[in-house]
């Protein structure tokens, strides 16, 4: 494949994947400080907030269906008209969050409308991650395939950085009221731009050459679904469990830290904005690095590295960020995302990708990803939040289910058979 294939395969890639973040992430960042009061609106401010992050929890819990109905489409017809369709669904539902009136204007309707798209989006995210990964790992020559994996899981961190900076420039330009009344909206809405510009990118490519050889000699799956719990089940369970250590200290430390910062340790929300957009960018730097680095020694050891890691990591975390100021909220997050969290990412798509074969990729990759993700990630700052109501404000138990999770991610890939250079094709 040549240089400018390859540049244009991982820039649809990464701007398709980093718009979808984007938007996904508008709502984690401004659940425990809008939504709580403007939406889901109680006379308890905890459960308000639990509320809130429920209404987070609910788009993981719906990203499974939406990665079943999306991959089928995926397995069977292509991965770029997935791609066209999941982002055209996130974006539409995004730029109606930004126009819904609150619970003052149209009482229990708010929040119904907001929860139903949050539904919405978490169908468009749950087909995106793997049609993403794919265009990228399918295209891939054999020895950059690490690197090639790991572009489309620069998205999230992007997403991420787009998300924090723009509240970031809102609650910097405008007084706390403005951003309360209107600025909080202007992400959403201006999102659909972004959403036209990738859509725009992505409608130039075609298929992927994985795809137009399983079409080509007639194995496509009537129904991938069945095939894949058929023969694949096992592998399944192994990426399901995989997911957990990626993503629930994500949530942790990139989402219930913003609520906990800002209630519990009154660091003011545009500085945990700007401590979680540092981290974000170094961490979106490091993960092509460990990405390639994993061609080299392997997805398996990089991946563990980061789950002990975790382990080691998830006492020393609360103690370091309740110090209670920013410098330690900032070097806190940059250890857990940054320098921890990152070669988990990295590897994490590419690892998937070499479990399955080809012809039920899309489907296998999507439910090992969406399943893990509904159970501890989404969940994951609900749990925390849920955990310190009910151990009277420890941060412990938040601590422990750091640990558990990692052991149950460690147990799983500890069964992965690995090659430094899988061969993805022969499974």
């Amino acid at each position: 494949m040549d240089k400018r294939l390859q540049r244009k395969v991982l820039t649809a890639s990464l701007v398709g994947s980093s718009i979808e973040w984007f938007d996904f992430f508008l709502y984690a960042s401004v659940a425990s400080i809008i939504f709580n009061t403007q939406f889901f609106v109680t006379d308890d401010p905890a459960v308000s907030t639990m509320i809130a992050y429920f209404g987070l929890a609910l788009s993981f819990f719906i990203r499974p269906f939406g990665g079943i109905v999306f991959a089928h489409i995926g397995d069977r017809v292509g991965r770029k008209q997935t791609l066209v369709l999941t982002l055209t669904l996130m974006g539409i539902a995004t730029v109606v969050i930004g126009l819904l009136p609150n619970y003052s204007q149209i009482g229990i309707w708010a929040p119904l409308l907001l929860l139903l798209c949050r539904l919405v989006q978490g169908l468009g995210i749950g087909g995106e991650w793997g049609g993403a990964l794919l265009l990228a790992t399918e295209y891939a020559p054999e020895e950059k395939r690490g690197f090639f994996g790991s572009v489309p899981q620069m998205g999230v961190t992007i997403g991420m950085v787009l998300g924090s900076l723009s509240f970031y420039l809102m609650t910097t330009l405008l007084s706390e009221e403005q951003f309360a009344s209107f600025g909080w909206r202007l992400p959403f809405i201006f999102s659909g731009i972004l959403v036209a510009f990738g859509l725009w990118i992505r409608k130039g490519l075609d298929e992927t050459p994985e795809f137009r050889e399983t079409l080509e000699s007639g194995k496509v799956p009537r129904v991938p679904l069945v095939d894949t719990f058929k023969y694949h089940w096992k592998e399944v369970l192994v990426t399901t469990g995989a997911k957990f250590i990626e993503t629930a200290p994500f949530y942790i430390f990139g989402t219930f830290v913003v609520g906990y910062a800002t209630n519990t340790l009154n660091i003011h929300f545009d500085s945990v904005m700007l401590v979680v957009l540092t981290a974000a960018i170094l961490t979106t730097l490091l993960i092509p690095i460990y990405g390639s680095l994993s061609d080299r020694v392997g997805r398996k050891k990089l991946y563990m590295m980061g789950a002990f890691g975790m382990i080691a990591f998830a006492f020393p975390y609360f103690l370091i960020i309740n110090q209670g100021n920013v410098a330690a909220l900032l070097i806190g997050t940059i250890i857990g995302l940054s320098v921890i969290w990152s070669p988990i990412t990295a590897v994490l798509g590419t690892m998937f990708s070499e479990v399955f074969s080809k012809e039920v990729r899309y489907t296998g990759v999507t439910l090992g990803y969406q399943l893990g993700a509904a159970l501890a990630g989404g969940t994951a700052p609900l749990i925390a939040t849920y955990l310190m109501e009910q151990f009277k404000g420890s941060w412990i138990p938040v601590a422990v289910y750091i640990i558990v999770v990692a052991i149950i991610s460690i147990a799983s890939v500890a069964t992965i058979k690995e090659n430094k250079q899988s061969d993805t094709t022969n499974h």
